[in-house]
């Protein structure tokens, strides 16, 4: 058998959270365990963790990866750096990269998603510092500050809503959208004294990333510091749908209480489920993924009268 047609005992596609979290596991399960990953965890979009247990004074999502990393590699995971064009639910599974093919008794595809910002001159700038995508991770952080919520449909109404608990000046701007969201919503911002700006933004006035305000195409100018936006996220569930795995409504892999998808020997943990997404959320899921597979790789050795023999000596 080639390298490029090695056997692995489970082969994991991404390199956030979900990924390192199965991989630490499972190299400590003594499997023959492959990572691969393209570098472009959503993780490295948080500056400053605040919400990881363990981490009081916060960590760099960047920083969080690298010590991840650094563990799975601690434990004997193999980490390439790849982009997986197609996984087949062959036996045993078959992935394609760049040039190279992987082979893996079992696959967990931890994927994850994409927030979909705002198309607005200077946005970028800001991501991280005062413009954010989850109202979990970092309401804390700007309470009292003049909040802005960018979007147009029942959940921005949510997170308008959500933000009072934080700061009494909250405004909703739709970006020259309809406003989608239903009566109900409309009376509870109605209730709550939540302004709603119709007109679209043009440009943000930022300073190194902190946010002065924005410039509306009605010629007026909105204070904010601090803004989420709710335009929705990206799933990558593409390798999962192309293998035969379900998606639900939403776009995400449907997946059982042990990380499996509707494909036998397909796994899915992190973003790309319906889990919240949150990165301890999705360390879970891939620690409940890799012990799974660990433990579906053992059933399958017993069955066969196949378990290995340890080489590992110990002292008497």
């Amino acid at each position: 058998m080639s390298q490029e047609e090695d056997l692995w005992d489970a082969i994991i596609v991404g390199g956030g959270p979900a990924g390192l979290s199965a991989a630490v596991y499972l190299g400590r399960s003594r499997r023959r365990t492959l990572l691969l990953h393209s570098g472009h965890s959503m993780a490295k979009w948080e500056l400053d963790v605040q919400n990881y247990l363990g981490f009081p004074e916060g960590i760099a999502g960047t920083e969080l990866l690298e010590r991840g990393l650094a563990q799975a590699r601690r434990f004997g995971v193999e980490v390439i750096e790849d982009t997986i064009s197609s996984v087949r639910a062959t036996d045993p599974f078959r992935l394609e990269g760049h040039g190279r093919r992987y082979e893996g008794k079992r696959v967990l595809l931890a994927t994850g998603l994409t927030h979909l910002p705002p198309d607005i001159p200077g946005v970028k700038e800001c991501l991280g510092h005062s413009l954010f995508f989850c109202k979990d991770c970092d309401a804390y952080r700007v309470q009292g500050r003049r909040i802005v919520i960018l979007g147009h449909n029942n959940e921005a109404a949510e997170y308008a809503l959500g933000m009072l608990t934080f700061s009494s000046r909250v405004t909703i701007c739709t970006n020259g959208r309809q406003p989608l969201w239903d009566a109900s919503h409309a009376g509870w911002l109605n209730e709550y004294g939540v302004a709603v700006i119709g007109s679209r933004v043009h440009a943000i006035d930022h300073e190194q990333g902190r946010l002065q305000s924005f410039a509306l195409e009605s010629g007026e100018r909105l204070p904010v510091d601090a803004a989420f936006t709710t335009l929705g996220d990206l799933s990558h569930n593409r390798l999962a749908a192309e293998a035969g795995a379900a998606l639900n409504e939403d776009g995400q892999v449907v997946v059982d209480s042990c990380m499996q998808t509707t494909v036998t020997g397909l796994y899915a943990a992190g973003c790309v489920t319906p889990a919240n997404c949150q990165m301890i959320i999705a360390a879970g899921q891939g620690a409940i993924a890799g012990q799974a597979i660990n433990r579906a790789l053992f059933d399958e050795a017993v069955s066969r009268h196949a378990l290995p023999l340890s080489g590992v000596m110990t002292d008497q």
